[in-house]
């Protein structure tokens, strides 16, 4: 009988620490800033596309929803193989992320100096940013026509107006990103005696790059949005195209495949930013702590 106690105590004891586990738990999923641990993340990460699904399901299937504006999933999974067997689906994808590739990669190739250079001089900010802020106020539709006849109806004018919506924009978050640097770090360096080239590229470039990651990570979402309103101009070929078709023939079910596929394809970059980023630049998580 005696031997029975301590054994109840520790199973008591065990069972108390649990629970108080499972509170802490509970506690930091409702507090600022504060990190969960990552079971819990996934779980709730996997819900946010489980219950949406699960509710698809029941409005269709029960028949509570317009077929002809909410098609089933079955339809739309139909819709995508046919689609595929047709030969139109994985060309269409294939000349959207051609058409991304290369106009985010032009405006990233010169917005990041140009933004870098405004953020580390007050002569390139004066000389750069009230046209820029200007611009960047105009929206893309309106530019349509003057991108048409400068540079035509090929894949010029698409890669043109997906450079134009997201160019202005990141040059002058870059710029933000840039004149974050803390001062104190610039003061060190000269007080070593680095001198002008050695502070932009040995210190405030170093200093830049985490953010920079950031910056292309959100501005790539912009360049998503963008390519539908590319597509829709003097096309025949495209995700967006393929939506604008789906619309004139009111084929709601194309329409679901066309705007699932660009949310998996802008699900996909965002990870694939998430995933170089601490390849690329380690330190970012040294300086976090």
């Amino acid at each position: 009988m005696a031997s029975s106690i301590p054994t109840t105590q520790a199973t008591e004891s065990a069972a108390h620490a649990a629970l108080a586990r499972r509170r802490r738990t509970g506690a930091r999923l409702f507090r600022i800033g504060s990190e969960i641990p990552r079971p819990a993340y996934t779980a709730i990460a996997a819900l946010s596309f489980i219950l949406p699904l699960l509710l698809w399901c029941f409005f269709t299937y029960s028949g509570r929803a317009n077929a002809l504006i909410l098609p089933t999933p079955t339809r739309v999974i139909n819709a995508a193989i046919d689609m595929y067997k047709g030969g139109t689906l994985l060309p269409d994808i294939q000349i959207s992320v051609y058409r991304i590739g290369m106009g985010f990669l032009l405006s990233a190739l010169l917005a990041i100096p140009v933004g870098i250079l405004m953020g580390a001089y007050k002569s390139a900010e004066a000389a750069h940013e009230p046209l820029v802020g200007f611009i960047r106020y105009i929206p893309v539709p309106a530019l349509i026509p003057l991108v048409m006849v400068i540079a035509g109806i090929d894949e010029a004018a698409k890669i043109a107006l997906i450079f134009i919506g997201t160019y202005f924009q990141m040059v002058l978050v870059v710029a933000d990103v840039t004149r974050q640097v803390p001062r104190d770090l610039l003061n060190a360096a000269r007080t070593l005696g680095a001198n002008g080239r050695q502070l932009l590229f040995n210190v405030l470039l170093p200093a830049t790059l985490p953010g920079l990651l950031d910056t292309c990570r959100t501005m790539i979402g912009w360049a998503w949005t963008y390519l539908v309103i590319a597509e829709v101009v003097a096309t025949s070929s495209g995700m967006g195209y393929m939506l604008l078709k789906a619309q004139r023939f009111s084929r709601s079910d194309e329409m679901f495949v066309g705007i699932i596929i660009l949310g998996v394809l802008g699900l996909l970059t965002d990870l694939a930013f998430k995933l170089i980023q601490p390849r690329l630049v380690p330190w970012a998580d040294l300086n976090k702590n």
